[in-house]
């Protein structure tokens, strides 16, 4: 649904975005991650047809971006990451001309209104003046123009800011709830959104694409060891000893107490299952065990090990 290959865009010397390729299937949520100034917004905007690359192509819904833009226009929904507003227009005039610049038929455009009000959740403020709602309203209403036109392909920069944690939630079970329907590729500064939200991951570092894949898969790829959390009430030194003499174990770290009790962090030799010698090595020393599991690396530690190595590569 969006192919991509060799996106270049430079402003003068300064490349904003180098030989950028990755794809995106029908009906698939993928998450577009990145340091600020990586490349995620230029990326979205040639997508959208709102700029041209300096060189490479892309083709979105099977149309060429740059010999066939006003076919991919017509089929995609666009959510900037400063969502342009109408001011004096109340939220359903506003949603009315979007229906009518993206081609709604007119006896489809009351049924579809009514629907994107619905599902984005501002179908209470439809006769306010769109100045005098808050940011997290706004921000609601662009994502209603960017479904109103009921594309195949929508492209969200930042679809969740400035909205209060409930309306986070609300949002980000509406892409959910996307996912199959639509084929959406999404930016965002908050990782748990992501692990939350998408099927896959791109992501994108001074400049360049670092990584493709579902966050499952490179957690295996970066994760060279197991790691164990366990909660031990028990003397910290002596525990923390106890369970780095056990064979298989790399390094202990201790971690913030909970309720008096002490957390540690263990890294083992990825081929061998160290859970029964670990609990063995508290419980036979007269400590509590509380909790013992599996900790697998969170999207966060994964961004930042693959924007880390490719810095000091």
């Amino acid at each position: 649904m969006i192919e991509v290959e060799g996106l270049t865009k430079f402003y003068g010397p300064k490349a904003a975005i180098q030989e950028v390729s990755f794809q995106v299937a029908r009906g698939e949520v993928v998450g577009f991650l990145g340091p600020n100034g990586a490349g995620k917004t230029t990326t979205m905007r040639i997508l959208a047809c709102f700029m041209p690359p300096t060189s490479g192509t892309a083709r979105v819904a099977g149309f060429d971006i740059g010999k066939d833009s006003l076919q991919v226009r017509r089929r995609i929904g666009y959510l900037p990451e400063n969502v342009p507003l109408y001011g004096d227009m109340t939220v359903r005039q506003y949603l009315t001309f979007a229906a009518e610049a993206k081609s709604v038929p007119r006896q489809e455009r009351g049924k579809r209104l009514a629907s994107v009000m619905e599902r984005c959740l501002i179908s209470d403020v439809s006769d306010r003046l769109i100045r005098n709602l808050s940011k997290g309203y706004r921000q609601r209403v662009g994502l209603a123009q960017a479904l109103v036109g009921n594309p195949e392909v929508l492209i969200l920069d930042e679809p969740t800011l400035g909205l209060d944690p409930k309306q986070i939630i609300e949002i980000r079970s509406l892409i959910r709830d996307l996912r199959g329907e639509r084929t959406v590729i999404l930016s965002t500064h908050i990782l748990p959104e992501v692990a939350m939200v998408c099927q896959r991951v791109i992501i994108i570092n001074e400049s360049r694409i670092v990584a493709v894949d579902t966050p499952e898969n490179l957690n295996l790829r970066l994760q060279k060891s197991s790691r164990i959390l366990l909660e031990v009430d028990g003397p910290a030194e002596e525990v923390q000893k106890a369970l780095a003499a056990v064979e298989g174990v790399l390094t202990v770290a201790p971690q913030e107490a909970r309720d008096g009790r002490r957390r540690f962090l263990v890294e083992t030799d990825r081929e061998q299952d160290l859970r029964k010698d670990l609990a063995r090595a508290v419980t036979s020393n007269g400590w509590g065990l509380t909790e013992l599991r599996p900790v697998d690396l969170s999207l966060e530690d994964i961004f930042i090990r693959l924007v880390t190595r490719e810095e000091e590569a």
